[in-house]
């Protein structure tokens, strides 16, 4: 037994080793850029006291100025009643760079509890100094506290101390074509946050923001003779949503800066936290960016989606052979980069007499700055009533090609459909009693014998030539009569499936505007926004009786005139859609955009419903 235990404790002693080997790790650091002159540290990092053998890479590039020196580290944390202890060795020198360029110095090697270890190589960028003049002197990473000494003196902060730099990826794009707009600070002054930021409304444009690390990383650039603290400080994807040069209007921001001051007075000392540090505020603006947008080619094909980028499609079906009253899914995908969120379903073509279901769409795509980047997955229900062998024709899937600068047509397989006739009578409702006395169908003609006591009626009280005897006659016939003529109404509304959709499209649409209504008070911005131009575009493509695939703020404005709509609603019902799409991104007061949006959409399609003359 004894031996057992000994065995156990030794292996898990040796364990316990090979856990603590596996976590040595040796790490080389240094700053990303620093200017000619500066000096830095490299460092290199072993998490272990057990070393030995520690070699350096040959430096070429930098003059070292002192190292390597030795430093210890070693700490406990308790958690929970758990200890854990972590030590470290780094070895340090002291460079300064001496010319331009980009440098790599190679990794290191050392000896680690007995297992020979070599570091990561560092790339470091050496800029030109700077104009104004030397640089600081400083260690470790370069910060934005670094460059601070080669600021304007005094309390001002001029122009070339702080300023931020708007810049975008591209000047010349197509309609829909995604670009990126980047916002960079450039500081020689210790900037602590901006009190108040106003970004343009991005009009013209369908906006996202790119999402950013909360922890700003801070680097060195040499502009214009300067050597900079810089770092992205708001990154935006854009969709232009019209053609011609349109413009981004400046940004303001609000800066609160730290700066450096003599004190003489004590007492002036005391008072100001004993700080020789004042706040200074300084008002920011970026400049105006042009962007030239070219509109899309006149040859759009005749079920163009809208959109912009590259794209591939692909689709798939639950079953081809099913039996009548099953449901049909058929699935497509599409796939690539571009304005995937703008892009229209395409439309698939069920037979006259399928069910068809409203779609359900599922995007799954990330912001990256070539616009959005993922899958668009759009799932079409339909239930088979008849039976018999249908087609379902290939669907057709047009784009812009951004890289060969015309359209292109894609085109799913084509599906045939064997539907059996299914078990039971679709149209028969079957229902369950509790009650044993009930009539009961048991695949048989027998009722259940009645078990309560006789009731007996007097003489001369007969039933027969009642008033109730007649009426029961006459109601079921003139009830049956209406029934039938309502009946027949409503089969030859329902023959006519464009009319149906004309008939119902105020209904649908006022529908989605209540969705709508919930989502507001629920200060559901997204969802909100996607509700509304639901109802919008999904009203007038039920309205004129054109698939939504196919309408665009470009057709629009002609179809709604051949309906004899005035100009100024056309116009009024453009501005919706447009308010609607650009509120959803703007900065500013959410609920009063979107009270705004609200009211607007459902005006416009109540005056809609009075005015589309059929």
């Amino acid at each position: 037994m004894r031996k057992l235990i000994f065995l156990w404790i030794a292996l898990v002693v040796v364990s316990l080793q090979a856990l603590a080997n596996d976590k040595v790790s040796f790490t080389a650091s240094a700053p990303d850029a620093v200017a000619v002159g500066d000096q830095f540290r490299l460092a290199y990092t072993v998490t272990t006291q057990k070393v030995r053998d520690f070699r350096a890479p040959s430096i070429k590039g930098f003059d070292v100025l002192m190292g390597p020196s030795r430093s210890q580290q070693s700490s406990m944390q308790i958690v929970n009643g758990v200890s854990t202890s972590t030590s470290s060795i780094t070895f340090t020198y002291i460079l300064m760079a001496t010319a331009e360029g980009s440098f790599t110095i190679p990794g290191a090697t050392i000896t680690a509890d007995g297992n020979q270890m070599v570091s990561n190589s560092v790339q470091i960028k050496v800029l030109p100094a700077d104009q104004a003049g030397a640089a600081s002197s400083g260690g470790g990473n370069s910060s934005q506290q670094g460059n601070t000494s080669r600021a304007s003196s005094g309390t001002s902060v001029s122009n070339q101390d702080l300023f931020i730099l708007p810049t975008i990826s591209k000047a010349n794009v197509y309609e829909q074509e995604a670009f990126l707009l980047t916002y960079k600070i450039y500081t020689l002054v210790d900037l602590r946050g901006f009190d108040n930021v106003k970004l343009p409304d991005f009009k013209g444009f369908h906006s996202q923001e790119v999402e950013l690390p909360s922890d700003r990383k801070w680097s060195l650039e040499h502009y214009k003779g300067r050597n900079y603290q810089t770092t992205v400080y708001r990154q935006f994807v854009l969709f232009p949503q019209q053609s011609g040069n349109l413009t981004i209007d400046p940004a303001r921001f609000d800066a609160s800066i730290a700066k450096a001051t003599q004190v003489s007075d004590p007492f002036e000392a005391f008072f100001n936290g004993g700080s020789n540090y004042i706040e200074v505020k300084k008002t920011l603006m970026t400049p105006k960016l042009t962007v030239d947008v070219k509109p899309l080619p006149g040859d759009k094909p005749a079920d163009f989606s809208g959109g912009v980028g590259e794209f591939s499609i692909s689709s798939s079906i639950n079953s081809t052979n099913v039996k009548t009253n099953d449901a049909v899914t058929i699935k497509l995908v599409i796939s690539g980069t571009g304005n995937l969120k703008l892009i229209g379903d395409p439309e698939v073509k069920f037979p006259d007499d399928f069910e068809v279901y409203d779609p359900k769409v599922d995007n799954k795509f990330r912001l990256t700055s070539a616009g959005l980047s993922g899958s668009k997955v759009i799932e079409y229900l339909a239930i088979p009533r008849n039976a018999g062998t249908f087609k379902i024709p290939a669907v057709k899937f047009s784009y812009f090609d951004i890289k060969s600068r015309t359209y292109k047509i894609l085109t799913t397989e084509e599906y045939e459909l064997h539907v059996e006739k299914g078990e039971g009578n679709a149209a028969q409702t079957i229902a369950n009693f509790t009650n044993k006395e009930d009539l009961k169908v048991l695949n048989e003609d027998i009722r259940f014998i009645k078990q309560n006591d006789v009731t007996l009626s007097q003489k001369g009280d007969f039933f027969f030539d009642s008033m109730l005897y007649w009426l029961l006659y006459l109601v079921p016939g003139v009830a049956f009569i209406i029934f039938f003529i309502i009946y027949r109404k409503q089969i030859a509304a329902n023959a006519n499936v464009a009319k149906m959709r004309t008939k119902k499209a105020n209904k649908v649409a006022v529908k989605r505007m209540k969705l709508a209504g919930k989502l507001l008070a629920e200060n559901k911005k997204d969802v909100f926004y996607d509700e509304v131009l639901k109802a919008l575009w999904g009203y007038i493509s039920d309205k004129l009786n054109i698939p939504v695939s196919r309408l665009s703020k470009d057709n629009i404005e002609e179809e709604l005139r051949k309906y004899g709509v005035e100009d100024a609603l056309i116009k009024e019902f453009l501005a919706a859609l447009n308010d609607c799409e650009f509120a959803r991104f703007a900065p500013g007061d959410d609920n009063q955009a979107m009270d705004k949006v609200y009211s607007a959409s459902l005006a416009v399609i109540s005056k809609m419903e009075n005015s589309i003359k059929h």
